[in-house]
């Protein structure tokens, strides 16, 4: 199911069928360095993973994360979207992108259109997110979405510190 196309990308819904592309995603360094390691390390556990955190968020929340495809090629080329995370009272914007496809503006336009489905769709009035301090790449694009600096965190059970943007809508 498609949820957000902008100019040049769609945002649709994980289903089991991206497992590749997830495998590739979550077991890349940069991934593991600035979001975390999942832990998955073949197809059955991606489509498990895409099954247990994603469809069951669609289907609990009516958000999640989304697969950015490439309009011109069908190719996936990132995840954006929303999420609902333990230790945060506002949903949280995150993203992440296959190497790859980096200094093309996806990351800002993927999130340009979440952030406007956020606010107009769901029905948002606040929208944060987080990122390690050293990710400056995804603090421009926190800053370009108009958030701005809240505060440093760690998320319940984690032992990295992690800085908070966030935008308020006007209502």
């Amino acid at each position: 199911m498609t949820i957000v196309e902008t100019e040049r990308l769609i945002l649709r819904e994980l289903v089991p069928d991206d497992a590749p592309f997830m495998l590739e995603l979550l077991n890349e360094p940069s991934y593991i360095r600035n979001i975390a390691d999942r832990g998955v390390r073949d197809l059955d556990g991606a489509r498990r993973y895409i099954e247990e955190r994603w469809r069951a968020s669609y289907a609990q929340h009516g958000f999640g994360l989304w697969v950015v495809v490439e309009r011109a090629s069908g190719t996936a080329t990132g995840l954006c979207g929303l999420v609902r995370r333990d230790g945060l009272d506002d949903v949280d914007i995150g993203y992440a992108f296959l190497p790859a496809f980096w200094g093309r503006g996806y990351a800002i336009e993927s999130a340009r259109g979440v952030t406007a489905h956020a606010r107009d769709v769901v029905g948002l009035t606040r929208l944060v997110a987080i990122a390690v301090p050293e990710n400056v790449p995804s603090i421009r694009v926190l800053e370009r979405l108009g958030m701005h600096l809240e505060r440093t965190l760690r998320l319940p059970g984690e032992t990295t510190d992690l800085v908070l943007y966030a935008v308020e809508f006007d209502a």
